[in-house]
This record gives structure tokens, sequence and C-alpha cells, in this order.
């Protein structure tokens, strides 16, 4: 017990310290994983025995990354982006299995050795590539959704060629490996079996995961809900995912493909969110483990034996991939920093990579000297994925954005000039026109204006924050201009741009929230809307009315907060620091309780009164019951 707790907290330490550190530097929390990995194990050797013990258990990360993934993926949602599964992805592994084996087969290997190490180097790390692209925010790009697609079919793509692998062996290489089996029962059977019948068991236990997520787990949910335990639903979900990974483990498969198999048949339960919730933390905290135990993991005197070999695989690797993925990404036309983004995201291989070498060394296709070179090839261009990463962010740093369509030629000007028509600004819009005024309406997003044409809306293409956009839509004779632009920087810039030609016009702005109202304010606007402000009140007066109150007393109380709250703002922006981040600020925090307080005092003021009031027109004169009630 001592020992464990020792390496426990030896781990942590290591893992929070690295990872903030990394972090910072802008390197991202899974080169800061992999650093804390390499100091506890090659660089200092505090890490023993126990590493391979905790790499195991460590790849239940992966496997419950797999079954989230699943989870969010119906199979309407899998049929949907069956152009990108079956072309993007389907080609990047076909191409650089065919690319990686011909290139081995040259090297002096045999087709087989060739296409087991083709097909463990097509595939990419899923768990690092997703993590980094949901810590950087890019899952939603054209890059980032490209990158998805093509990771999950080569995690797709896993299972074939784990089903595939057997029949690589050798004549009687089956019966050596036997004896690395053990006495399991059902190993011993599938080892009597010829490799076509582990194919078959192997497309069969995929088949039994899918039925047993539809027709068994449901029903065991609803019966384990009846406990109404949480406790009991988070061992509920852990049964879910440790048994379907033990049931793949016993005829070979990789758990995490079984995993993800069956949360894809899971994503359109009932059960599906509290399944995530109970599961998200051991995933995130096993994710770190797993890639520490890469970092630890990775072999260094293999790579002192002969480094300039190593590295030279290393970079043939990621070169060669990311050769096949510019190729796809001019193929499949995805265009700009979402070109690198792609390109750089999956050039290394993946974890996956040590599934397939550790079942080819089993099958005995692969010698144990050229599978220990392959894992630290595997292991290092994992490692270097985060610095990928940061070349594709200097990259779309230096690429210039395209040039589009020309804008419109404006060839009126109205007193009202509404910069920007989403959301918000058509609606403002569609009231302003609507009440016999006329206005001129600028957007950057020529969809957009397409749109508002459609039904009957005039609008002109280009960027209002252009000066010479704005001269040619009457910026110097209008009256009022509606800044309701989606970003941030460019409303600021056009309303100060706006004040500085204009002193006299009349300026209303969108504020994404309380210290862009700051910022508006500084810069010269009028009026200032944030955009949730009003919504959020309405939604709140239908609370207060559903709660007991009437509708004249929540509409009362609606409108004092929105007094007070204005006022509040106003007062704020005095002790408010430009650049300075308000949870920073003492003054600004100090203020902000001092106002909160005095806002709630106000409003409880008015509800009193209101009582007060009612209480005195009860009491009054004539007001009097009579009869029983009295």
């Amino acid at each position: 017990m001592e020992s464990f707790l020792f390496q426990a907290t030896f781990y942590l330490l290591a893992m929070v310290i690295a990872v903030p550190l990394a972090t910072r530097a802008g390197l991202g929390s899974v080169l800061g994983y992999l650093i804390a990995g390499i100091l506890i194990g090659p660089a200092t050797g505090l890490s023993g025995a126990e590493m391979t013990d905790l790499q195991h258990f460590a790849e239940f990360g992966v496997v419950m990354m797999l079954f989230l993934i699943g989870l969010e993926l119906e199979p309407r949602a899998l049929w949907a982006m069956r152009d990108k599964l079956i072309g993007l992805g389907g080609l990047q592994v076909l191409v650089t299995m065919i690319l990686v084996t011909v290139i081995v087969m040259a090297m002096g290997e045999d087709f087989r050795v060739s296409l087991a190490i083709g097909m463990t180097l097509s595939l990419s790390s899923t768990a690092i590539v997703l993590q980094t692209l949901n810590e950087k925010r890019l899952m939603q790009t054209a890059g980032g959704r490209s990158s998805f697609a093509v990771l999950l079919t080569q995690d797709i793509a896993v299972i074939p060629m784990l089903a595939l692998m057997p029949l690589l062996a050798l004549p009687g290489a089956r019966a050596v490996a036997k004896a690395g089996h053990g006495d399991h029962v059902v190993a011993r059977l599938i080892d009597s079996l010829p490799a076509w019948g582990v194919t078959v068991i192997t497309l069969a236990a995929v088949a039994l995961t899918v039925l047993m997520g539809h027709y068994l787990v449901r029903p065991l949910f609803r019966f384990v809900q009846g406990a109404r335990l949480r406790e009991v639903n988070t061992a509920m979900a852990l049964l879910i995912v440790v048994g379907i990974a033990s049931l793949m483990n016993l005829v070979g498969l990789s758990p995490a493909l079984g995993t993800f198999l069956a949360g894809v048949v899971l994503a359109d339960s009932e059960f599906k969110h509290e399944m995530e919730s109970d599961i998200e933390p051991f995933k995130g905290l096993l994710m770190g483990l797993f890639f520490i135990t890469v970092g630890a993991g990775i072999n260094f005197d293999v790579i002192t034996a002969q480094p300039a070999n190593i590295f030279a695989l290393v970079f043939l690797l990621v070169a060669l991939k990311s050769a096949v993925l510019y190729g796809l990404s001019v193929l499949f036309k995805i265009r700009g920093p979402d070109r690198s983004l792609f390109t750089l995201s999956l050039a290394q291989a993946g974890e996956f990579g040590f599934v397939l070498v550790s079942f080819a060394v089993g099958q005995r296709i692969l010698p144990n000297a050229l599978a220990e070179k392959l894992l630290v090839v595997i292991a290092l261009s994992m490692l270097i994925t985060p610095l990928l990463f940061i070349l594709h962010e200097q990259i779309g740093l230096r690429l210039r954005k395209p040039p589009g369509p020309d804008p419109d030629a404006i060839d009126e000007q109205q007193p009202i000039i509404i910069a920007g028509v989403g959301r918000f600004g058509q609606v403002v819009n569609r009231l302003v026109t609507m009440s016999g005024m006329r206005t001129t309406v600028l957007d950057a997003d020529l969809k957009t204006i397409q749109l508002m044409r459609t039904f009957g809306f005039k609008g002109y293409f280009g960027d209002p924050t252009r000066p010479d956009l704005l001269a040619a839509a009457g910026i110097n004779q209008a009256r009022v201009l509606v800044v309701a632009l989606d970003g941030r920087e460019n409303t600021t810039k056009l309303v100060a741009y706006a004040r500085r030609i204009r002193p006299d016009l009349h300026i209303v702005a969108r504020a994404r929230d309380r210290t862009h109202v700051f910022d508006l304010y500084r810069a010269g606007a009028n009026d200032i809307v944030r955009e949730m402000f009003d919504s959020s009140l309405r939604a709140g007066r239908y609370v207060l009315e559903n709660a007991g109150l009437s509708a004249f007393e929540a509409s009362e109380l609606e409108k004092l907060f929105f007094k007070l709250d204005r006022a509040a703002v106003r007062d704020l922006a005095q002790v408010w620091k430009p650049g300075v981040p308000v949870e920073q600020n003492p003054d600004y925090i100090a203020r902000t309780k001092e106002l909160n307080a005095e806002l709630e005092a106000a409003m409880m003021e008015q509800f009193r009164r209101r009582g007060e009031r009612d209480e005195s027109d009860r009491e009054a004169p004539g007001n009097e019951k009579t009869g029983p009630e009295a």
C-alpha cells in the first residue's frame, strides 16, 4: 500500500507541474503529459516494472474516449458523414497503407511484414489529435471536422485490420503463438481455430457487441435507474465499458473499437447524457495517465543505438503522411488554414499502432527487434504532434485570406445604416423597415445578403469596416448607425471610426458582454445593447410570474432591475481598466460586490412596498369583507 501511494503521489505531482507549465507556454496539455512521462521514465529512471501494468491500466482512457465519441455519433450522423468517411478517410488509410508497404518492401522486408507495418502506420493518434483540437477549439473548423472524419474512419478500419492480421502469419506460426496466450479457455479455443476461423470469431464479436448494445444494455440501464442511486448508475456505465472491452480482449480485438461501436449504438438512447457525465471524469484522468506512459515507454536505448536511422524514419513517416494528406486536401477542396490543420494534425502514427504491433508480434508476423524499433518510431511521432499543431498556427498567421468577391456597388444612401445583419441585425432591420423607414444594410457574408434578397429585403455585400464602403453607404449624411457585427474587435473598431469622422452621429452598438460595453462606451457609442441582456430579463420575468408573482409585479421588478443594472454598468466603467481582466482588478471586484448588494436591497424594498400597498388596499374603508368570509 505504501509503495502504491508513493507512486500515485509521484505521478500526480509530475502531472500537476508539467501540464500547467506546458499549457502556459502554448504547447498544450498533451505535450505536458508526454514530457512528464519522459522525466519519470527515460530521463530519471524513476519508473520501474510497474510502468507496463500502468500502461495497460491507462489504455482504458483511450477505451473510454472512444465510447464517449461513439455516444456523440448517432447512426444517422455517421450516414450523413459517409462521403467524408468513405472518400476522405478511406483514401487516406488506403493510399498511406500502400505507400508505406511499398517503401518497407523496398527496404528489404517481405510482403507480409511490409503490409502489417503499412496498416499500422496508416493510423493517426485519435487521443492526441482530438484532445488538442478540443483544447484549441478547432473541432468546429472545416479542417477540424475533416480531421475528425479521417480519425473516425481509421478507428473503424482497425476492425478489418485486426481481423485480417492472422491471415498474414506464416504456416505454423500460430502454433508457436499459442504458448503466449496462457491457459484461458476462450483463448485456447480461438488458438485452435485456423486463420479464417479467427476472422469469423472477430466479426462475430463485433456483431454481438452491436446486438448487446441495442437489446440488452437499455433494459438493464432502466432496471438500474430504479434504484435512484448515482453511484449505481456510475457503476453501470463503467460495467458497459469494462464488459465490452473484456469481450474484445478475449477475441483479440481492440477494446477501444468495441466500446466505440457500443457508444454509436447507444447514441440515441435516453441514457446518453447520464453515461457521458458518469464516465467523463475517469476518461480525463486516464487519458493523462496514458500520455504519461507513452512518454515513459520510449526506449531511448534503441534511439541512442542508431539515432540517425530512428529520426530519419520518423521524419520520413511524417513527411509521407503529410504529403498524402495535403494531396487529399487539394482533392477535397480544403483551403487556407484548414488545409495546414488537416495536413499536420494527422501526420503522426497513433496509439492503435501499439495494439496492432503487439497483435502482429503475437501472431509471429513481426520479429521482436523490428517491432521494438517500430514502437519507438510511433511514440516519437506522437511526441512531436503538439509541435506540428504549433507549426500549423504559425502557417495560419502567415497565410493570407484568399480574396473574396468584389463588394457590391451601393446605389442609394438612407438615413439609417445597419452594419451586420445576422440574428441581431435582421430583427432591428425588420422592425425599422416595417415601421416605414428606409435602411442601408451592409454585411460581409455573401450568403446572408443573398438570403435577405430571397425574402425581399435589400442589402449590400461588403466589409462594413471599410471606410470607402461606409462613405458610399452615406455615413457622412446618415442620422443613425447600427453596429451589429459578429466580431468584438470589428465592432469596437467601426464604432471608434464612425465617432471620429462623425461626432454628431447617433451610434447604436451591440455588445457581447459587460466588458465589451466598456470598450464601446470608450469608443463613442451612444446606445449599447448587450446581446443576451433583454432576452434574459424577459426569461427572468417569466420565471417570476410562474413562481407566484403577478404579471404586474414581475414586470415592475424587471423594469427596476433593468434600470439599476444599467446604472451599475455606468458606475463600473469608472473603475474598469482596459486590458486588465476583471478578475484581476480588485477595485472592480469590490465595487461589483457593493453594487450587487445595493441592487438586491432595492429589489427587496420594491417588493416590500408593493406588499404594503396591497395590505393598505385591503384595509381601506369600503374594502371590508362581509358574510361568512369576513
